[in-house]
């Protein structure tokens, strides 16, 4: 029996400690919050989008950064492994809904939290505890030093304090300087799944409207990046939602690139549909002035915003307007424009991109290669992917990596 020593009580904590308690190890999970799994409350909008129901190969064409380090892990602990657990071993019952995204039937993200919390069950858990550095001897990990000067040793240590992403719930870097001082490298963190800035002030004179089922698309120049259909958000600062925080994982470098969005606001009808529907409305709406042309169409705090990308008089008649306007107001609803200037900052996105380097990680084991006696899993390491429960797969195949190596050891 070996004894295990894991900072961060997060998914991917609490599911390595469960995985090694099942494995006869003595275990003591060491959180710094108050309470364990902040973060997972939040994730899905507090229902807990916990993996994606599909095959690892699949879920590898998800992930954005370093998917080949990600291949044993996740054929060792694939979703399918993942949805199993929870739902014959821990009883929460489970539904998948669009894009293959896994629920607990309950929209509850506390449910998961608590399925984890037994999951772990007889581990040793110590909260509101920082560790203040690693217990390092002839090279290898051996322990943990605690705020207070504690030393607790142990045979390995696996950290799973996260990123730096909403650090209110703890994700606050602890695991980058515990990397370096055992002779990591870190790769730079940024933002990813994160709300986008624009460019002007189209997206502020709406702020506070959602969209749905509309599609997004973001551009690189004259390229493509991405394009789905979904919901998003106008914010105070520019545009937030599913949709964007999708769009914002292919955003590489605004300072070399130019970036902009479009919106099809009516992706259900063709261009010809879509005419045919406006000649219909306006014909109803022939003696109104045109203010009010759009009311059929669209919500009330986008028509003005619209009509002034227009440079249409509001208040001449409905009758009035020209073809070439009317030839305008088409292309708009088909391809309206949010011009882009920056990311949201780290301390609101979703997730961390970059952390430890997996070059120095051994990706089936998830131990260090440059420490022994170290790991790594989850957030805390240079792998991240988009929005459909793929992170926390990521943090739960990661998590079992290394706890089914503590088994082999």
């Amino acid at each position: 029996m070996a004894k295990i020593i894991i900072v961060g009580a997060g998914a991917a904590g609490l599911f390595a400690a469960g995985a090694a308690v099942r494995r006869g190890h003595q275990v003591t999970v060491i959180e710094h919050m108050p309470s364990p799994g902040r973060k997972l409350l939040i994730t899905g909008k507090g229902r807990c989008n916990l993996t994606n129901n599909c095959a690892p190969d699949e879920f590898l064409k998800h992930v954005r950064r370093n998917p080949r380090f990600l291949y044993s892990a996740l054929n060792g602990c694939p979703p399918e492994r993942v949805m199993r657990l929870f739902e014959q071993e821990l009883g929460v019952p489970l539904k998948t809904e669009r894009g293959r995204r896994v629920f607990p039937v309950s929209d509850r993200a506390q449910d998961i939290l608590s399925a984890l919390l037994d999951w772990a069950g007889p581990c040793e858990l110590i909260t509101d505890m920082s560790v203040e550095e690693l217990y390092l001897q002839d090279g290898r990990c051996g322990g943990v030093k605690l705020r207070g000067g504690k030393v607790c040793k142990a045979d390995a240590v696996l950290v799973a304090t996260g990123g730096v992403s909403y650090p209110v719930t703890g994700s606050t870097g602890d695991g980058y300087r515990l990397a370096k001082q055992a002779g990591h490298t870190i790769v730079e963190p940024e933002p990813s799944l994160v709300s986008l800035v624009e460019r002007g002030n189209v997206a502020k004179r709406m702020m506070g409207l959602s969209l749905r089922n509309v599609s997004l698309t973001l551009w690189e120049g004259k390229k493509v990046r991405f394009t789905e259909m979904g919901e998003m958000l106008f914010t105070h600062f520019g545009v937030s939602g599913p949709l964007v925080l999708s769009a914002s994982a292919h955003i590489r470098d605004l300072k070399k690139y130019d970036y902009r969005l479009t919106i099809d606001l009516k992706p259900g009808l063709t261009p010809q549909q879509l005419e045919k529907r406006v000649k219909e409305d306006f014909a109803l709406l022939s003696n109104r002035e045109t203010a009010h042309c759009l009311s059929k169409l669209l919500p009330a705090s986008m028509q003005p915003v619209m009509l002034d990308l227009c440079g249409m008089d509001v208040h001449k008649k409905v009758n009035q307007i020209t073809r070439e306007e009317r030839r305008r107001l088409l292309e708009l609803m088909k391809a309206f424009p949010i011009e882009l200037k920056d990311k949201g900052d780290l301390a609101h996105a979703v997730v961390t991109s970059g952390g430890v380097s997996v070059k120095e990680v051994d990706p089936k084991t998830m131990q260090s290669k440059v420490c022994p006696g170290l790991y790594f899993a989850g957030e805390v390491l240079d792998v991240d992917a988009y929005t459909g429960g793929y992170n926390l797969g990521i943090a739960f195949a990661t998590a079992w990596a290394a706890a089914a190596h503590w088994c082999e050891e």
